[in-house]
């Protein structure tokens, strides 16, 4: 990459939120950019495409007012970088990583690379220590591993907002010295919606150990691409400079996808999936794989990406690619929540991948992975027969099965459903599901070891 600042005067084209520069033969791809307008108004872009003397240079804030033969482009020779400290701990940044809480802008330690340093497989730690989270069906059923990326699929108009600040406020590693810190991204939110992640964090109390970057609706696609990154490479410092347990929640995935496929219109790429860019999979995997464990460092980060899927699809090409990335996934489902159930977490359709690594004795509780597995054993069994009941009649089935239509009603009423500021501890959740297990005979517990059953079975 050049280190001296190229300076060109006039562009040759403006289309959408890109200029077209020509003449350029020794700038790199995502270099920095420089925009000087007439009237002494700077805004800043970056390199997406060059070649043939020709670079495509995407604008932050947009091409709004820009002339093509008045402008002053001038390439930095270097990529986009981010201010980080421990000190950003308790404030709130835009997209770019600029103060927006009215307080002074943070003294940096060091400046980082937005799109982080390329970590050597081998160096990687398996993620293998439980993560509490305070609610249940997470805790109980979809374990959260320290490390892990573990995204949240959820649909519109569905409380993922209100879970997200509950996760991130409740979060805790058991039994570690090391501090926990949470970074959260909004990424494409209404006003309203970064308002209540504002309050809620500074109502609760966690927004000192939390980082916040708010990038609103109406600011260009661009800032939406680099808002994640930003989050990542502070969690990134956190974690390997100030070894603390750091999780990342980014949401919402689906605006940031939509801003990727704007500017691939913008580029005149030929379209994958439902217009999405081919490069998607690759671009999301850049986000998702900056998520684990380090040898010999303490810190790490979990990740826990949130994404609405477009019409509830679960094969949209959004949540097709991330289950394909993360190591699992939860499911909000619309059905349980028109129940009035929060968080309505469709359990069948949920999985953590690395829970097993996360539970047990020393970490949970000896008994939690029969626990788990009879639960989901004895809900899919109770789901089936409300299909049948529906048909037959409840009458119609027998004793055995209409205890089985107690119990699901029971796990979704006293198990899944739970307050917002509810934090529920692991030994409570693991009562609580065998409260709800005890209303089945004994008999029917298969999936859990007999001494277990003598220990806590409460029939």
């Amino acid at each position: 990459m050049s280190t001296l600042t190229i300076e060109k005067r006039g562009v040759r084209d403006v289309k959408g939120p890109l200029l077209f520069v020509e003449g350029v033969d020794r700038v790199a791809y995502d270099e920095i950019v420089e925009i000087e307008l007439p009237t002494g108004e700077v805004r800043r872009g970056r390199v997406l495409e060059t070649g043939f003397g020709i670079a495509v240079v995407q604008v932050f804030e947009g091409t709004t007012g820009i002339s093509p033969e008045t402008v002053t482009v001038r390439f930095r020779g270097r990529t986009l970088e981010a201010p980080v400290t421990v000190d950003m701990l308790g404030r709130v940044f835009s997209g770019l990583g600029e103060p927006i809480d009215g307080g002074l802008e943070p003294i940096p330690e060091d400046t980082r690379d937005i799109n982080g340093a390329p970590l050597n497989p081998s160096a990687r730690a398996y993620p293998e220590d439980f993560i509490q989270t305070g609610v249940s069906v997470i805790d109980g059923m979809n374990t959260l591993v320290r490390g892990q990326k573990l995204p949240i699929f959820s649909g519109s108009g569905l409380p993922h907002n209100e879970l997200a600040v509950q996760i991130a406020r409740q979060a805790t590693v058991l039994g570690e010295e090391e501090e926990f810190a949470v970074v959260f991204a909004a990424l494409g939110v209404k006003y309203d919606e970064a308002t209540f992640f504002k309050k809620a964090f500074e109502e609760t109390g966690a927004l000192s150990r939390t980082v916040m970057f708010i990038n609103l609706a109406n600011e260009p696609a661009m800032i939406r691409l680099i808002t994640p990154r930003m989050a990542l490479t502070v969690a990134e410092y956190l974690a390997f400079e100030y070894d603390m347990h750091v999780l990342v929640i980014l949401t919402d995935i689906t605006n940031y996808c939509e801003a990727l496929r704007e500017i691939s219109a913008a580029r005149e790429e030929v379209p994958s999936r439902k217009g999405y860019p081919g490069y998607m999979y690759t671009d999301l995997a850049s986000i998702y794989e900056r998520a684990g464990r380090v040898e010999g460092r303490k810190g790490s980060i979990t990740q826990m990406p949130i994404l609405t899927m477009p019409n509830d699809d679960i094969t949209h090409p959004i949540p097709d690619l991330t289950g394909y990335i993360t190591e699992g996934q939860i499911v909000l489902d619309r059905g349980l929540y028109m129940k009035g159930i929060y968080p309505p977490v469709n359990v069948l359709m949920s999985l953590s991948r690395l829970m097993k690594q996360g539970i047990g004795p020393g970490k949970t509780r000896e008994d939690h992975a029969g626990v788990s597995n009879q639960l989901y054993s004895a809900y899919a069994r109770a789901q089936d027969l409300r299909s049948l009941a529906a048909i037959v009649g409840e009458e119609s089935l027998s004793d055995v099965d209409r205890k089985y239509l107690a119990f699901a009603d029971a796990f979704e009423r006293r198990f899944l459903n739970q307050g917002f500021y509810e934090n529920r501890s692991i030994e409570y959740t693991l009562d609580l599901a065998w409260e709800v297990l005890s209303i089945l005979p004994e008999r029917e517990l298969i999936n859990i070891k007999e001494e277990h059953i003598k220990k806590y079975y409460r029939g």
